[in-house]
């Protein structure tokens, strides 16, 4: 008995000893590998990324954007879309790591009205919008009555309507900001209609108007010419600058830097330049 005793009392402490020590050796990997362990995030440790864009030109602009990125160790793979809402909206559901092609007017007013993360991390270009018409070859000319469009987005269109207040064709009210609407035009003394149309759209209005207010992007999708424009707003003090978005808590991250890195240079500019043939501006 005592002896069966001792035995017993000896494998079971035997037992104990190994369970002890395969705790212990699982405590100290695990505490090595805490010690191994990357300080930052995953999100901070970014080397693929996706980025939303708008179709047409800039789509050839990104391409330099992404040689670039490459040589830096970042892989980007841009998300094309063909509207101005879809790409906060995919940004904000995490979709996107990024994008690029508004204005800080439109992503104030974005966040305003569906409560976006979103912010701003580096400059892009600037489009000066211009007044365009295929009927009339200077702003004088326009007749009484002139129906004119501007594209219907709260940032763009009162945009648009500062361009008209510029050219003298309207006034709008004193103190009226940026997100000027049709409302607050106080003086219209050659009584033009104005038109609210999609910003994609108004474009490819401009046959069946007598002028449009149209975003440069969107006057190159729809053929417009600079001898179409008639007028265009001034570029000194522009707020209307584009820029790369993230989400917010991301703007200091170091695949951030790397992106901004990736098309803020003279590689990027030059493509930028022969794309746009000086209808856009680097803003960086």
């Amino acid at each position: 008995m005592t002896d069966s005793g001792n035995t017993l009392s000896s494998s079971l402490w035997s037992t104990l000893n190994r369970r002890g020590g395969l705790a212990l050796l699982f405590a100290s990997a695990v505490a090595i590998g805490s010690l191994m362990a990357p300080s930052v995030s995953f999100a901070e440790d970014k080397k693929a990324i996706k980025v939303g864009i708008i179709s047409g030109e800039d789509e050839d602009v990104w391409r330099v954007v992404v040689a670039q990125a490459a040589e830096k160790g970042l892989a980007i793979e841009t998300v094309v879309f063909n509207d101005y809402t879809q790409p906060n909206e995919a940004l904000e559901r995490g979709e996107i790591d990024a994008n690029a092609f508004q204005h800080q007017p439109y992503l104030d007013n974005q966040i305003k009205t569906q409560g976006y993360h979103i912010v701003r991390v580096g400059y892009t270009g600037v489009w000066p919008i211009g007044l365009y018409s295929k009927k009339y070859k200077a702003v004088a000319d326009l007749p009484e009555g002139a129906v004119i469009g501007v594209p219907n987005d709260p940032s763009n269109e009162g945009r648009a309507l500062r361009v008209l207040q510029h050219e003298g064709v309207i006034k709008l009210r004193d103190g009226t900001g940026i997100l000027a609407t049709t409302a607050d035009i106080a003086e219209n003394a050659k009584k033009v209609v104005i038109k609210e149309l999609d910003a994609g759209i108004v474009g490819r209005s401009v046959e069946d108007l007598d002028a449009a207010v149209v975003n440069t992007d969107w006057a190159l999708k729809s053929g417009l010419t600079p001898e179409n424009r008639i007028a265009q707003e001034p570029i000194a003090d522009n707020p209307y600058r584009n820029f790369i978005a993230v989400k917010v808590g991301n703007e200091n991250k170091a695949w951030v830097k790397t992106l901004v890195a990736s098309y803020q240079n003279e590689a990027v500019k030059a493509e930028f330049d022969k794309v746009y043939k000086g209808t856009g501006l680097s803003a960086y």
